[in-house]
């Protein structure tokens, strides 16, 4: 009696078409992943410049540079008016290539500067290294 199952002939055709549609599909999903990313980053950055725009109009200036956007989060000493944090999750987050976002105050393309240096951390850059600005 014969029993049932498959032959390796069987199998083999399928994994070839498993890797076929794997090696279609991949790089689509691997695309979406990485835009999201910087859509990501971007939503971040909307938050952290509505929350600089409630810092100012509490304190009357955006933080220095040596405060940083630690000012949303915590009183920097010799600051009056501050009504803070300014962010719900009171943390200061991360770009989702796990670096710090950039603040300049006074910036040079706007009343201050945030972006996020992108995937490779630099300057520059296209697809997942572009960097994410907040003046555009």
């Amino acid at each position: 009696m014969k029993q049932p199952g498959f032959t390796l002939l069987e199998l083999l055709v399928v994994l070839v078409i498993l890797g076929l549609l794997a090696s279609l599909v991949g790089p689509k999903v691997l695309n979406q992943l990485s835009s999201s990313k910087t859509k990501t980053a971007a939503l971040q950055i909307q938050e952290l410049h509505s929350a600089l725009d409630l810092y100012r109009l509490e304190v009357g200036h955006y933080p220095s540079n040596n405060q940083g956007l630690d000012a949303l989060v915590s009183k920097p000493s010799g600051v009056e008016n501050w009504n803070g944090p300014y962010l719900t999750k009171k943390v200061i987050r991360k770009d989702p290539w796990g670096n710090d976002y950039q603040y300049r105050y006074p910036g040079e393309h706007g009343d201050f500067d945030l972006y996020s240096l992108g995937a490779d951390n630099k300057e520059g850059g296209e697809g997942e290294d572009q960097d994410v600005v907040s003046w555009q």
